[in-house]
């Protein structure tokens, strides 16, 4: 590691890396092949202050740095990638949010217990028109006397399944997109509320996905920050969240390039080993070398995060970068084990497919292309 880290840093990943190491990893086939919510390591991980590793002490976080944050997703995704999702849907997308945006009152109710893993949060943005086209809400707020009602359709809703409170977006204007979308703090208890469990996914298995069909009523002091400004919510959580899946993917890359070390040296045709062949060799540097170039990118990226700048130039670029290093670095671990990777249920047939998955979730690679570019091209 190339980071110059203070002790606190070097404890507090060092103990993640092992919990990684020790408790996640062995589960890690088993969620993948029977597609269930693993919500017993999940309050495991909250033992640790896992759930709410940047929410200030004062509201029950830990309180720790950006960078920190990071890399204990790096440690986890590498052991587990359904076990760093839920994590980073909670951190980055529900307890840094409510923080962020919440009054005393909300965070009062809901901080505390999401970082006890008490219970879990889920972010609900997406809909089947408001993908990457995040500010196209179909979901309507309409004001009643005493609140609003909610009436529309989520879907992919990570942690769902487990979840105690969802932030739900939702068209208070409609025609005004992002000018006009609010954000709301809804119990997943709530009357009003079906969850929905979706089909089989390729990769992540067991990350509680669900879709809402909503018709339900709120107060009006469930609304989550202004009136009007959830979409800039959204947005502020997805850069923290971006550095979070950059993270991730990191971990995903890292651990297929070391499947496909191992394998390497132990693999002979021919008389020896195949990491002694070029092709075998050129490989693994290229994938070695392109996971590291991207971590560099996410640790800029958890810094200015960290200093409270405007990021989403730096998020998207860390996130692009480390999504497709992990797809490469997969890709090439599957070539070097052949037959052996590509058989159903091996190490790095699973690394594949939830490679796959961080090119899409929280924003595809194209959106991080469009991103970069506005930004660039003002």
């Amino acid at each position: 590691m190339f980071l110059d880290l203070t002790a606190e840093q070097r404890a507090f990943s060092d103990d993640v890396a092992r919990f990684a190491r020790d408790v996640v990893a062995p589960r890690a086939a088993a969620i993948d092949s029977s597609g269930e919510f693993p919500s017993d390591l999940i309050r495991a991980a909250a033992g640790l202050g896992l759930l709410g590793v940047t929410v200030s002490t004062a509201w029950g976080g830990l309180g720790r740095d950006y960078l920190s944050y990071a890399l204990a997703i790096e440690s986890i995704g590498r052991a587990s990638a359904t076990v760093a999702t839920s994590l980073v849907v909670t951190n980055s997308l529900v307890a840094e949010l409510v923080e962020h945006a919440g009054t005393d009152a909300q965070r009062d109710r809901w901080l505390r217990g999401l970082t006890r893993g008490e219970t879990l949060g889920a972010f609900a943005l997406s809909e089947a028109a408001a993908g990457t086209d995040a500010a196209n809400q179909q979901t309507s707020a309409t004001r009643i006397e005493d609140g609003y009602r909610l009436v529309g359709r989520k879907v992919w809703v990570a942690n769902a399944a487990a979840a105690g409170v969802i932030i739900i977006f939702a068209s208070t204007q409609p025609g005004r997109r992002g000018r006009g979308v609010s954000a709301f703090l809804v119990p997943a208890d709530a009357p009003g509320m079906t969850r929905t469990a979706l089909d089989d996914s390729l990769g992540v298995r067991g990350l509680g996905c669900m879709d809402l069909e909503l018709d339900l009523t709120v107060r009006a002091d469930q609304v989550l920050g202004d009136v009007d400004q959830g979409f800039e919510l959204a947005m502020w959580a997805l850069q923290g969240g971006r550095v979070a899946i950059a993270a991730q993917a990191l971990g995903i890359g890292q651990a297929a390039l070391d499947e496909a070390i191992a394998h390497a040296k132990a693999r002979e045709q021919f008389g020896r080993p195949i990491a002694q062949f070029e092709a075998i060799q050129w490989m693994i540097a290229d994938a070695a070398t392109e996971l590291d170039a991207a971590r560099m990118l996410m640790w800029k990226a958890a810094g200015v995060k960290q200093r409270g700048e405007p990021g989403a130039v730096e998020s998207s670029m860390a996130k692009l970068a480390a999504s497709e290093a992990a797809h490469g670095a997969a890709d090439k671990a599957m070539q070097v084990l052949a037959s052996a990777g590509y058989r159903r249920g091996s190490v790095v047939e699973r690394l594949f497919r939830d490679a796959r998955a961080t090119e899409i979730y929280q924003g595809t690679s194209e959106a991080q292309r469009m991103i970069i570019a506005k930004h660039l091209s003002r």
